[in-house]
């Protein structure tokens, strides 16, 4: 692979040399009634990135700066048009529901942490809602992941986290995608390097990527790739 086109990976262009423009909805029907045989979920263009972050900042709760370390971002089109969001980043450091979940040791997480992704932000898009939305754009984002990963960043993925406010959001979405939650955790954040108490706490849900995830990030005779 030739440098430009190393770099346009990089970036997140999954064909750099190819990037569509912008298509127009070909139903003509409202985005409440139609069906989502259409929908395709893939990583943003460079070019779009701006325009991924700008709407995550205007319409996610939490807003959006940046995300720290690993990431990939995606968005999801229906006929064409943007209809939702999702942000992937690398895994929370301390979870202990998580962790007592997987099974594995302090030293094995520190070598193996790298290979869990979370699910840091996703929005259904304004104005956007149609029934299982949210759970398809989900589901074929999680379809992917590990393969995405792989390829920008070297390593697949073996199990996707998220954590849901519960006093905002049930996780419906996630138990339909065929997530399982874990319990909560205990109200604590990590910034700049420090754990604090926020006092509220979140949903931890997880989903493996494959059948033999627990396995591959538990046992040290298991290569995670």
């Amino acid at each position: 692979m030739n440098f430009s086109l190393a770099f346009s990976f990089f970036l997140g262009i999954t064909d750099p040399l190819k990037e569509p423009t912008a298509a127009s909805d070909p139903s003509g029907l409202p985005i409440s009634i139609r069906d989502l045989r259409s929908l395709v979920v893939r990583p943003i263009y460079a070019s779009e990135r701006e325009r991924w972050d700008s709407l995550m900042r205007e319409h996610h709760s939490l807003g959006f700066g940046w995300f720290a370390g690993k990431s990939i971002k995606y968005v999801a089109l229906l006929d064409g048009e943007w209809v939702a969001l999702l942000g992937w980043a690398t895994s929370a450091l301390k979870v202990s529901s998580r962790d007592k979940w997987i099974g594995w040791t302090e030293e094995l997480k520190s070598e193996r942490l790298p290979y869990v992704a979370n699910n840091s932000r996703f929005l259904v898009l304004p104005g956007k809602r149609v029934k299982n939305l949210a759970s398809k754009s989900l589901a074929l984002s999680v379809r992917r992941l590990s393969r995405d990963w792989a390829t920008f960043h070297g390593h697949p993925v073996h199990l996707a986290e998220t954590f849901v406010d519960p006093s905002r959001f049930s996780g419906t979405c996630y138990k339909a995608a065929g997530w399982l939650c874990l319990g909560t955790t205990r109200g604590f954040g990590y910034h700049s390097g420090v754990y604090r108490h926020h006092g509220q706490p979140k949903t931890v849900w997880v989903r493996p990527l494959s059948p033999e995830a627990r396995k591959i990030l538990s046992d040290p005779s298991s290569p995670p790739f």
